[in-house]
């Protein structure tokens, strides 16, 4: 008996040695990160480095076996879709860089995917997927580029984002050709499309023989329906099922101005995190979900539609994230270099969005929800941060990087790629697994305090507010010995600003008049000033931003400020278009 004990005690020592030095090697064989980071914030014990720089618009990205990574482009250097990626000595960086694809980045081909299923590298333009054979040992794909899948070129919501299941199927997002199916798109007061006939071939996801090419929409089942957008979207294998990001509508005050305030449209609709089981329906365009009530609603534009799909008809989400942060990328962690908690969650890349003004943009940020006693958490945790830089300045400027896609090395490393430059990061965990506990997290549960990542504030917030407080200063500068302190005018040759339709109205009449000056006669609250008004085009386009919107606020009744690009616009002559 003596002897068994001595032999299991053994055995255990073996053991125990073996695990110790299993994850002492794998920590060694990790390269050294950034001393910084590469200027991302991360939990405690885990480091980053970046691989690569300025690339290009980088999209969606996938690493292959061998540790390659494959990059799907908007722009590049070069005239081609796709950038290769080799770390030839292993300290982490990439050695080799190799442009591929038959095919140019620019002219819209862009935002979309980057996946390797069975061999192959599959990817996606605005018409079509392709798949390349990967041959081992061969960072270019050598193979003639195969077509899996033909389908129709369309403007908005372009992106044909990937997943692929454990049975050989593959899963494609199409996207709505509208903002929320209205009859007049992205119309104030236009009612909705009743029934809404862009779902019969968008607004969903269809499923794919993901073998076999030359398909088109036609060779597919439409898997689901009722997803504005799902760009980011991953299969999650421990659950044998389908998840899907969607990016919520946008403008619902201003289509909308009686029903939902300027902090209502920035903070609504949910960027929706949901389970996609096969006919599964997301409720749009009819729903949406409100995160601040934790409930579905009804579309403005459907309020007095008999409808026939009923909110229990649609599937809620496992968690409602802050509307227009854009979830752009999804990935399930099956790797063992991070501590077991990760193991199976997901990771969540936000690219920031717009359509929050007058408040600041929200996003950039990779989130992670665990998984645990086989569910997703219905809480998030903030994973990565530091990708806004010091240029955001509280909301009053644009972020240096955006984080766009994700995915994981064979030694369970993660990656994270830049949309704006074509950053990408590897991030490591080197701490002891076994001893990971939930206060290494506690500096990222603090970040939810800054103002990207909270809810903003409705007044204090409110970047409208803080232009016209800078506004004033200019307006001293350059504005009020004509038009007065009161911005009455002086009753003689300058025309009041306070109750005029020309600072009330038209704001692109009135951006134009700062930027090309006034000469000759103007009627103003029925009496005619004829002076000059010289121009001032030397001002930049945020500073008049800040003086406008001083003068609509502060000199008038709250009408809304102005915004940097809407002066941009009217400079650069674009005023009419859509950015």
């Amino acid at each position: 008996m003596s002897s068994l004990k001595v032999y299991f005690s053994k055995l255990l020592w073996i053991s125990i040695t073996l695990v110790f030095l299993t994850g002492c090697d794998q920590i060694s064989n990790l390269p050294e990160g950034d001393i910084d980071n590469g200027g991302l914030f991360l939990p405690d014990r885990f480091e980053a480095l970046v691989v690569v720089d300025s690339i290009g618009n980088a999209r969606h990205l996938a690493v292959n076996d061998n540790g390659d990574i494959y990059v799907k482009l908007t722009s590049a250097k070069q005239d081609s879709g796709n950038v290769a990626i080799r770390d030839i000595n292993r300290d982490g960086k990439g050695d080799k860089i190799a442009y591929f694809g038959d095919y140019p980045a620019e002219e819209g081909y862009g935002p979309t995917s980057m996946r390797i299923y069975n061999g192959y590298i599959f990817y996606s333009t605005k018409d079509a997927v392709y798949r390349q054979k990967i041959t081992p040992g061969t960072l270019v794909p050598e193979s003639k580029r195969e077509v899996v899948l033909k389908y129709e070129i369309y403007t908005s919501h372009i992106a044909k984002t990937l997943a692929f299941d454990d049975d050989g199927n593959m899963y494609v997002n199409f996207g709505s050709l509208t903002d929320n199916c209205q009859e007049e798109d992205r119309t104030p007061l236009s009612p909705g499309q009743y029934p809404c006939l862009e779902l019969a071939k968008h607004a969903g996801i269809w499923k794919f023989d993901a073998d076999k090419i030359n398909q088109t929409q036609q060779d597919g089942v439409r898997y689901a329906t009722g997803l504005r957008d799902g760009i980011a979207m991953d299969w999650n294998h421990a659950t044998n099922s389908l998840f899907v990001l969607e990016h919520g509508r946008d403008d619902m005050h201003r289509i909308w101005p009686s029903l939902y305030s300027e902090w209502e449209s920035a903070m609504l609709p949910a960027e929706e995190f949901l389970e996609i089981k096969e006919g599964a329906n997301g409720g749009w365009p009819y729903y949406y979900y409100d995160q601040i009530q934790n409930k579905r609603v009804v579309s403005p534009e459907y309020r007095d539609v008999d409808l026939e799909v009923k909110v229990s008809d649609v599937v809620d989400p496992i968690i409602g994230f802050p509307g227009h942060w854009a979830p752009n990328d999804l990935f399930f962690y099956t790797g063992n270099q991070f501590p077991d908690r990760y193991k199976n969650g997901a990771f969540i890349a936000f690219h920031g969005g717009g359509r929050r003004a007058p408040y600041p943009t929200g996003g950039f940020i990779v989130c992670f929800v665990p998984y645990v006693n086989g569910e997703l958490s219905k809480s998030f945790e903030i994973f990565a941060d530091g990708f806004i830089g010091e240029s955001y300045n509280d909301g009053m400027g644009p972020s240096a990087y955006r984080p766009m896609g994700i995915a994981m090395g064979p030694d369970g490393s993660l990656y994270i790629g830049d949309s704006r430059k074509g950053k990408i990061w590897r991030i490591m965990y080197k701490g002891d697994k076994d001893d990971f506990s939930e206060s290494q997290l506690s500096k990222m549960e603090e970040r939810k305090a800054l103002t990207h990542i909270r809810n903003p504030h409705e007044i204090n917030d409110n970047l409208n507010y803080r232009l016209a407080d800078e506004g004033q200063r200019i307006y001293n500068t350059y504005c009020i010995a004509c038009h007065k302190a009161d911005g009455k005018g002086d009753g003689n040759r300058y025309p009041p600003l306070a109750g005029s339709d020309w600072v009330t109205g038209d704001k692109n009449r009135l951006i134009k008049a700062v930027l090309e000056g006034l000469e000759g006669p103007i009627t103003v609250n029925g009496k005619t000033y004829n002076d000059l008004m010289p121009k001032m085009d030397f001002l930049n386009d945020e500073d008049i931003a800040k003086v406008l919107t001083y003068i609509r606020m502060n000199l008038n009744e709250d009408v809304g400020g102005v915004q940097e690009r809407e002066v941009a616009r009217v400079r650069n002559g674009t005023q009419g278009e859509q950015h």
